[in-house]
């Protein structure tokens, strides 16, 4: 996962759940970017897209609240918001324009920190959403409110693309869903029944996807405009907004429920989730700017899954400990000299004159 505050505190140390968790999501993250170009020609892998992108930006959030659940705008956190979310998102923000400017060869193409480029929306998304957490865990019913807004920003296309508002808002839902939830949630969905329950369910979920991929437009699940965006009135978001957020939510339970509970070969992994979601945006529009999709063999079935094996490979690498240490300055800068020293415990304050 992308980015976490102070664990919530269930458990002492990582919890080797949520780590799993979190590597598992990325690797669907960069599946689903990965795939992209393969669905204008494939059916199958078409439906396999849709399903994943159907659950897993949402998955992505709701882990997310649950680990802001303690934010409360304490200096500390303060903190870890700004080096482990602001600064990382002005670095690769323009890390992102110039390496556009050079690959396409368009020294003009502007630097613009409020519109966010390609991956780069989720870290506005998450600075707005932990900005906000003391106010949702401060309302009786934040789920329906954040529903509410998420609906509100489905049926505006004048709200614009500044900072990403539209995805902010669309899936802010499913992050006070995390804010909401307890441990004891999390075991209940882990039980033998449910389980059980969510393998017909998520084959449910793909045979739906096979049966509309030929004109279902993947559009929807982006939550990057309003519903007329996609030819829709704008009173369909009315309806739309909620039935997916209803399809994510359960595709998620879904999900959770088979992530598994104890310590794997990838579970370590689960800690560098934020660089290789950074990281790897690079390399998903190298493949696009030079053509990588090209060749006729990547879209047959044998060619579909060696790009699937590749970029589990790429994401993997981009999560473990070599690639945190050489990027660690940018991504968890530890920037102690811009922080005012907060005085030690039991210091006597200055008095006034």
């Amino acid at each position: 996962m992308p980015h976490e505050d102070v664990p919530p505190p269930a458990r002492p140390g990582r919890d080797a759940y949520f780590d799993n968790a979190k590597y598992l999501t990325i690797v669907l993250v960069v599946c689903g970017h990965a795939w992209e170009p393969l669905t204008y020609g494939s059916r199958t892998v078409t439906a396999a897209y849709l399903t994943v992108y159907a659950f897993h930006m949402p998955a992505f959030a709701l882990i997310s609240g649950y680990f802001s659940r303690s934010f409360d705008m304490a200096p500390g956190r303060l903190r870890r918001l700004l080096t482990g979310v602001v600064v990382p998102y002005l670095v690769f923000e323009t890390a992102y324009t110039l390496f556009y400017r050079w690959a396409q060869d368009d020294p003009g193409y502007p630097l613009s920190l409020l519109d966010p480029w390609y991956v780069m929306w989720f870290l506005v998304a998450l600075f707005v959403w932990r900005m906000t957490t003391p106010v949702w865990l401060a309302l009786r019913h934040p789920v329906p409110v954040a529903l509410g807004l998420a609906v509100l920003a489905a049926v505006s296309p004048e709200l614009g693309g500044d900072l990403a508002l539209q995805r902010v808002l669309g899936f802010m839902p499913f992050f006070v869903v995390g804010l909401t939830l307890r441990p004891e949630h999390f075991e209940r969905v882990r039980s033998r029944r449910t389980r059980l329950l969510a393998l017909p369910v998520g084959a449910g979920a793909l045979a739906v996807a096979y049966w509309v991929a030929p004109w279902f437009d993947a559009g929807w699940l982006y939550h990057r405009g309003s519903v007329t965006g996609q030819g829709a009135p704008a009173w369909a978001g009315l309806l739309t907004t909620p039935a997916l957020f209803a399809l994510a939510l359960l595709l998620t339970a879904c999900f959770l429920a088979w992530v598994p509970r104890r310590h794997r070969w990838f579970t370590t992994l689960g800690a560098g989730t934020m660089y290789g979601y950074l990281l790897h945006g690079f390399l998903i529009k190298s493949s696009r700017f030079w053509n990588w999709y090209d060749r006729p063999w990547l879209h047959t079935p044998l060619g579909e899954l060696a790009v699937t094996a590749a970029a589990v490979t790429v994401m993997t690498l981009l999560c473990t400990s070599p690639v945190r240490a050489v990027f660690r300055y940018v991504v968890e800068p530890r920037m102690d000299w811009a922080f005012a020293r907060r005085p030690r415990s039991g210091a006597r304050a200055p008095e006034a004159h």
